[in-house]
């Protein structure tokens, strides 16, 4: 797309209309002392070719030698090439918001089979059409057990992820919800004794991750239970949904909502987004549901056809009736991942997540006889947390190697004493046996 900046007579043909002398008086309203007060530092503007010279240039720094063994919520997976072909179709440049469901097949169609997909993997009777990410779509579930039960204590583990946790803060800051955090175990799963002492008949939801952030699968039936006797909604949180092509649905075990996100499929890392957040519920709950919903019909002809079905958002109905101020989904990311899934089909996703579970081990394996042990006793996927010693050094250490070694787990839980040396690593299908053993001998040497 290129740029064709305004002349001065548009400009001053769109001020005159809005009544304002000038462009500085269309932000009078910002306090003087929070300006910038002087021109931004920028070199020189380039002509296209010595434009995409230096962006070569800078590409070139880039240490692409070897995948990153951190996860943390992003996760390197392959993504087929065609996939990004697929999403250059013609059948997907329609109008980008499908309010015109007869020019707007294509995006219509392509959210529909997403929405099939992630009631494949959760076992939920209903998705929605994409959520931001998965961090929203973590305080979306919150909002919406709120309204569905009228309580207003939300349960969290402590295993969940961090930032994640954050943005549910920051979402429920402007409401009454209280949110009450429980710890985890030895084995890096929920403490389930602090869970059921935390869930009372005030809880609209517990949320826990799935597998968690620390890599574990958590105990989410029994989880489950103590939410179910308490009349509360259990909310499974999957960053890693490769993991559900292994793992039994959440939907299979007690969970009312899953959300998370589907970055691992048909999405590369992008320095940490944009990725597509999913969102799955119940059927008796699909009115509480944030965003909007694909539905398939059939036209006058007896063709089939997509439209939106329903559209809760605010952008959509009044706002006090809306369900969530959210007025977008991630439409192409949503549309990678419903490409690179349709490719895998259920039994490529199925080998793909054991191929993973199989590098796990194999890291486990390698970094055992380096002489590192797993912090955690509880069963993970394919990511787990590695008593190091100094992680930061660890990670400083192999940084000059060109190995991204891994998350440091005390910058998120600085006073827990297993978080002390321990460093979260995650082995994919990018991870092969002589790039493991040789990250496992480094972080010994």
């Amino acid at each position: 797309m290129r740029y064709h900046p305004h002349t001065p007579e548009d400009i001053r043909a769109m001020l005159d209309a809005i009544g304002a002398k000038s462009v500085p008086e269309l932000f009078d309203s910002i306090p003087e002392k929070l300006r910038l007060g002087r021109a931004l530092d920028l070199p020189p503007a380039l002509d296209e070719i010595a434009l995409f010279a230096e962006f070569g240039r800078l590409a070139g720094r880039n240490e692409t030698a070897h995948p990153p063994f951190v996860g943390a919520g992003a996760y390197p997976h392959h993504v087929p090439p065609v996939v990004d072909q697929l999403l250059l179709r013609g059948e997907f440049f329609t109008a980008y918001t499908p309010y015109q469901p007869e020019i707007s097949q294509g995006t219509l169609q392509a959210l529909f089979e997403w929405q099939t997909f992630v009631c494949l993997l959760t076992g939920m009777d209903v998705s929605n059409a994409s959520m931001y990410d998965g961090a929203t779509a973590t305080a979306e579930a919150a909002l919406m057990a709120a309204r569905i039960t009228g309580r207003k204590k939300i349960v969290v583990s402590a295993a969940l992820h961090p930032e994640y946790r954050k943005v549910l803060a920051t979402y429920l800051r402007s409401t009454r919800d209280e949110i009450v955090t429980v710890p985890f175990g030895s084995d890096g799963r929920t403490d389930l004794a602090a869970l059921e002492k935390a869930v009372g008949a005030d809880t609209a939801c517990v949320l826990l991750g799935y597998p968690n952030f620390l890599g574990v699968v958590d105990a989410l039936p029994e989880a489950a239970a103590i939410a179910k006797k308490a009349g509360a909604l259990t909310v499974s949180v999957t960053a890693e949904a490769v993991a559900l092509g292994l793992l039994q649905a959440p939907g299979a075990l007690g969970a009312d909502v899953a959300v998370g996100t589907f970055q691992s499929f048909g999405n590369p890392l992008s320095f940490g987004g944009p990725f597509p957040g999913f969102f799955a519920t119940r059927e008796a709950n699909v009115r509480q549901m944030p965003g909007r919903i694909c539905g398939a019909t059939t036209d006058k002809q007896g063709r089939r056809g997509f439209v939106l079905t329903l559209s809760t958002r605010e952008q959509h109905i009044r706002r006090e009736k809306a369900t969530s101020n959210i007025c977008t989904n991630s439409g192409l990311c949503a549309l990678a991942s419903t490409i690179h899934l349709g490719l895998l089909g259920r039994n490529g996703l199925a080998e793909l997540a054991r191929l993973n579970h199989g590098r796990a081990r194999m890291l486990r394996d390698a970094m055992k006889r380096s002489g590192f042990g797993t912090v955690f006793t509880g069963p993970v996927f394919n990511e787990q947390v590695f008593d190091v010693g100094d992680a930061e050094a660890v990670v400083a250490r192999l940084a000059k190697k060109g190995l991204v070694a891994g998350a440091p787990l005390g910058r998120w839980y600085p006073d827990h004493p297993r978080a002390k040396g321990a460093l979260l690593c995650v082995a994919t299908e990018l991870h092969g046996p002589e790039l493991i053993e040789l990250f496992a001998q480094a972080v010994r040497s």
